[in-house]
């Protein structure tokens, strides 16, 4: 096989160890020579490479950390190529791509320090996918280890797992095929010593067990930390210095001084436009008072970034120390909530809700199956039907903003509301149509995307989507203050700002459906996360009693507008007699009938169409082709063919026939052409199949019956 030789003189230098019951192995030394750090992780079949590269100098006029992470998924990784017709190379990262990045990024971001402003960049890059071993925590144990190496002062290392829930015990690293069984996907990151990060999909799991699930979770990453700490000992990184580019603390006091007395009681207040107001006032008069006293060429900006620090300072200390939140709610007091459905007169269903300050708008479009959604990526080649989508533009917070394709943020918000609903949809079998909700995000003032949770769910009911339960979710928020944490449900703007965690729980009654966590600080404890989730259960309940005042059930009957389906089960032998010969017959139906027809494998067919006698003349056409003729049946028949004994017709089933010159009337016939020329409609009635399968048919015989 050969050897790989460092051009460098470098060792190369490899780790492993067990990690849920497989050898995980850790490399460096072998590829990518020059980047500031690159690890090969192998688990199983599945191979990621992540390098990092971490600037020594912090970026000039840059106020936040440029950490960049991303994601590839190459298709040969899996043995494909893409399925388009046109595009084979690896373009724009599929959406499984841009979340995986996000989950990769958000337990790293936290655990570099304040005020660093370098450069860091993170590309995670899958080589070999085993297709019953995700490849998402594996690589972000790679980063992990890359960004370790490069000698950045990252305060990890951290480890990933995926917790499955199969046969009614709690599962480390599930397999694919485990996980299509499991009532929970649940991946969590997190150092040696707390969590930094949960993101899951579930199936209605009850809180005690999410709490043992994570749990397990945090147990399970201690061997990958260990490695990595392994990995950094036997390579000898040498830690780089750095400034970090913090507010000048002489500029701090100078805020803090001017503030002194005018916060307080004084900037809080439940409406929401005039706490801004007020906070506005105050920095306009603290930006004058600093020209007076350090003239107009004095450059005002850290002073700016000053006063939003000390906001978010007093935001904690009104809490910690008053217990009181900026809108003068108790810590899991519910802002007011509103909604109402069938708010837009031509869409299938829609909804408003309402929360404090954030709205969101959801409108649910229904279509046939055919029209779902192909995902062709490394992991899957699929169809999806149901998918909910994102947009928040800037005029929901009052900026300007450029509108362009969905950012990473509009597309994690968005699968994060999908996968809460997902649980509760119903069957295919029971609903078969393709169902789209979009979330417009109309004002937003903290977790717009539970506000999109609800406001989807109530869009679906309005739009006579039988959902097993309804769904509600809320965001929980936290002030850490030594040993006794504040958890805050129904965060809003500031708090999310000034606090220490963004907790976002969906559920129904019987359980979650959805969590997702993020925080600011160097990891929390699952005891603070067992009490968030019981706080947040009491909080969902609120918000769910509210939803079902305004719409307590699925309607019962769907909008006009609405496709209407009819199911019929034909032959699957016939499917071909119903296609036609390049599809001829199928697309003459859809032309007469105006309806939409969906032939799935096992010989399902699905009409579809707003108007009912388009789908009843679609039914009937599909029926005459595909039923056997049998003697004593009337058709309407159209004359083909011209003989003197007779003429050859053709039924509905695309079959021909004879009638023979003495059955078409009931006096003698001289001559074809007296009763009938071709293109003619006749009514003819099937009289006998004959030994060779021919069929022969009557118009006297039809006619006798017709008069009886």
């Amino acid at each position: 096989m050969g050897q790989t030789i460092n051009p460098f003189g470098k060792d190369i230098i490899s780790v492993e160890a067990e990690f849920c019951g497989r050898k995980l192995t850790l490399e460096t030394g072998r590829l990518a020579f020059q980047a500031g750090g690159a690890v090969l992780a192998t688990y199983g079949d599945t191979v990621v490479h992540a390098t990092a590269v971490a600037h020594e100098h912090h970026t000039p006029h840059m106020d936040y950390f440029p950490l960049s992470i991303e994601y590839e998924e190459k298709m040969y990784a899996a043995g494909k190529i893409s399925g388009s017709r046109f595009v084979k190379r690896e373009g724009r990262p599929s959406d499984n791509a841009i979340l995986t990045g996000r989950l990769i990024d958000r337990p790293i971001r936290p655990l570099f320090p304040k005020g660093y402003h370098n450069e860091v960049q993170v590309i995670i890059t899958v080589l070999s996918f085993d297709p019953e071993l995700k490849p998402d925590t594996i690589g972000m144990i790679a980063a992990s280890a890359a960004i370790s190496l490069t000698g950045a002062p990252f305060d990890g290392p951290i480890g990933g797992v995926r917790i499955g829930h199969v046969g009614g015990k709690l599962v480390p690293f599930p397999t694919t095929t485990e996980l299509k069984d499991s009532k929970l996907d649940l991946i969590v990151a997190g150092t040696k010593d707390a969590i930094m990060m949960v993101e899951a999909g579930a199936n209605e799991i009850d809180e005690d067990t999410m709490v043992k699930a994570l749990e397990l979770a945090h147990k399970s990453i201690q061997p990958v930390v260990k490695l990595q700490e392994e990995l950094v000992k036997k390579v000898g990184v040498t830690p780089f210095e750095y400034e970090l580019q913090n507010p000048d603390e002489s500029i701090q006091k100078v805020v803090d001084e001017f503030l002194k007395g005018k916060t307080g009681e004084g900037l809080r207040g439940d409406n929401q436009h005039e706490r801004m107001e007020k906070v506005h006032e105050l920095k306009k008069a603290l930006l004058e008072d600093l020209k007076k006293k350090l003239g107009d060429e004095e450059d005002l900006e850290p002073y700016k970034e000053a006063f939003e620090y000390a906001m978010k300072q007093e935001v904690r200390r009104s809490i910690i120390e008053d217990g009181i939140r900026p809108d003068n709610r108790k810590t899991d007091e519910i802002r007011p909530l509103s909604s109402e459905v069938s708010v837009l007169p031509r869409t299938h269903g829609s909804a408003l809700f309402t929360r404090g300050s954030t709205q969101a708008l959801n409108v649910t479009t229904l279509a046939p199956l055919s029209y779902a959604q192909v995902v062709d990526t490394m992991e899957e080649d699929v169809e999806t039907f149901y998918f909910h989508h994102y947009n928040m533009p800037g005029s929901s917070v009052g900026e300007i903003r450029r509108i362009g394709s969905p950012g990473r943020r509009e597309i994690g918000h968005g699968h994060l509301a999908q996968r809460a609903i997902q649980p509760m949809l119903p069957s295919q079998e029971d609903f078969p149509y393709t169902i789209r909700t979009v979330s417009e995000l109309l004002s937003s003032n903290g977790s717009t995307s539970m506000a999109s949770v609800c406001s989807s769910c109530m869009s679906l009911m309005d739009a006579g989507v039988p959902l097993k339960r309804p769904v509600s979710g809320i965001a929980m928020g936290l002030i850490t203050n030594g040993d006794n944490p504040i958890i805050l449900s129904d965060i809003q703007g500031t708090e999310d700002f000034a606090g220490d965690m963004d907790f976002k729980v969906a559920g129904t009654s019987e359980g979650i459906t959805a969590l997702q966590m993020d925080i600011k600080v160097k990891g929390i404890s699952t005891d603070i996360m067992a009490k968030a989730l019981a706080q947040a259960k009491t909080g969902r309940a609120h918000i769910l009693k509210h939803m079902l005042e305004t719409i307590p059930e699925p309607k019962k009957e769907m909008s006009k507008f609405a496709p209407q389906i009819a199911k019929i089960m034909i032959n699957p032998e016939k499917i071909r007699d119903v296609i036609g010969k390049g599809g001829e017959t199928i697309n003459k139906i859809i032309a007469e009938t105006g309806a939409e027809i969906d032939i799935r494998d096992e010989g399902l067919v699905l009409i579809s169409s707003p108007d009912k006698d388009s789908i009843d003349k679609a039914i009937e056409w599909v029926k005459n082709l595909t039923t056997d003729p049998e003697p004593g049946t009337i058709y309407e028949a159209t004359v083909v063919k011209i003989m003197d004994f007779g003429a050859f017709v053709r039924i509905p089933t695309g079959q021909e026939g004879l009638v023979h010159v003495s059955e078409m009337a009931e006096d003698r016939v001289e001559n074809v052409t007296d009763v009938v020329n071709e293109g003619d409609a006749v009514t003819v009635k099937l009289v006998a199949i004959d030994g060779q399968g021919r069929l022969n048919f009557s118009m006297k015989e039809a006619a006798r019956d017709a008069s009886k």
